[in-house]
């Protein structure tokens, strides 16, 4: 699960940086999900060690009697620009210094690789499994590793155009294991009424909105 809408007035590419919590809505989005989850087998439910993931987790677990776990491998993705407004008028592009950490987006030349941030989702995915083997697991992260290992599986290239990715907030993307091999993998927006337009897949960013950077 990618976890709800996170309160950042200012617009800032947040990655990994501590202090980033859920907005009002983003509560809503995880209440929405916890809803839906509701009546599945779910017996273990784990998430990235940062707040807006841990936030969005809580009411699952609850809905559960589960207590959360973490793992660090479901963490979002470094990246050199965090902390800062990404952008060319009126962002960290604007800045000639900055340039050399875009020479290779295939990489990426800006942050963590896409093939590392691969194989350490498959490892916590792997975990979750086998922590709820002959059932099933909420694990909540992030839109980049949680597209990236997607793609992954679904045997397609790592680099990609941000604007395209399947993984609106508060999206369930599902692995299916039939023992230890992977079999399908599925693909559900229970909160999407929720989410605001500008934030769907494929749609064009609007100026002065509070974008989920670094979500």
């Amino acid at each position: 699960m990618r976890h709800g809408e996170v309160h950042n007035p200012t617009g800032l590419l947040y990655g990994r940086l501590p202090g980033y919590h859920l907005s009002e809505l983003g509560r809503r989005m995880a209440d929405r999900v916890a809803g839906h989850l509701a009546s599945r087998d779910v017996t273990h439910v784990v998430a990235s060690p940062l707040e807006r993931a841990q936030e969005t987790a809580t009411p699952i677990a609850k809905a559960h009697g589960l207590d959360i776990a973490t793992d660090e491998r479901l963490i979002e993705a470094e990246n050199i620009f965090q902390g800062k407004t990404f952008g060319v008028g009126d962002g960290a592009l604007r800045r000639p210094a900055n340039w050399k950490h875009l020479v290779n987006p295939f990489r990426p030349s800006w942050g963590e690789p896409y093939a590392v941030q691969a194989a350490r989702m498959l490892k916590a995915l792997e975990a979750a499994r086998d922590a709820a083997r002959g059932h099933e697991a909420v694990c909540v992260s992030h839109q980049l590793p949680i597209w990236v290992v997607r793609s992954f599986v679904e045997r397609r290239r790592l680099w990609h155009d941000p604007r395209k990715r399947q993984c609106t907030l508060a999206s369930l993307t599902t692995f299916t294991y039939h023992g230890d091999t992977l079999v399908t993998v599925g693909y559900t927006e229970p909160a999407l009424d929720l989410v605001p337009a500008h934030l769907h897949a494929g749609a064009k960013p609007v100026k002065g909105k509070d974008k989920a950077y670094g979500a």
